[in-house]
């Protein structure tokens, strides 16, 4: 069972690769700057050092991401109006528009998957996932940071 998981663990995080990268192409980015467009669309705006955080790649890479974005007219760059030494990214949601219509068919598919199971099922999924997900992130910020 525990190689059972292991095996469908790759294969769901090789589908998830594989999806990010087409989406990115169908946008014209990489993986890394659709998920970060994805954490701005959800998270709403963030600090570099924020999406950092949330990312886990290093200060000097976020930079990077954020100024090829800015390049694409994805995302822009603005004054904290609380505090005019931050400074936000935020997406620019004018160019994304019509974005959501990728992500439909996928949404749409999960949404019948998940009917088919019960509420406690889904629970166990959900603590699943965002243990998962901890897991993940924490060795990807080490990763990034023994560069």
């Amino acid at each position: 069972m525990l190689e059972a998981l292991f095996v469908a663990g790759r294969d769901n995080s090789n589908a998830a690769v594989m999806f990010h990268t087409a989406i990115g192409e169908r946008l014209g980015v990489g993986m890394t700057e659709e998920k970060a467009l994805d954490l701005l669309q959800r998270l709403g705006p963030l600090t570099a050092g924020e999406l950092s955080k949330h990312t886990g790649l290093a200060p000097a890479s976020v930079s990077g991401l954020i100024d090829r974005l800015e390049g694409k007219w994805l995302v822009r760059r603005t004054r904290d109006p609380k505090d005019r030494r931050r400074v936000i990214v935020e997406v620019n949601h004018e160019q994304l528009a019509g974005g959501a219509e990728i992500f439909a068919p996928f949404v749409a598919g999960l949404t019948e998957l998940y009917s088919s199971y019960s509420d406690e099922q889904l629970e166990t999924i959900l603590d699943f996932l965002d243990r998962a997900t901890a897991i993940q992130r924490t060795c990807t910020a080490e990763l990034t940071s023994s560069q």
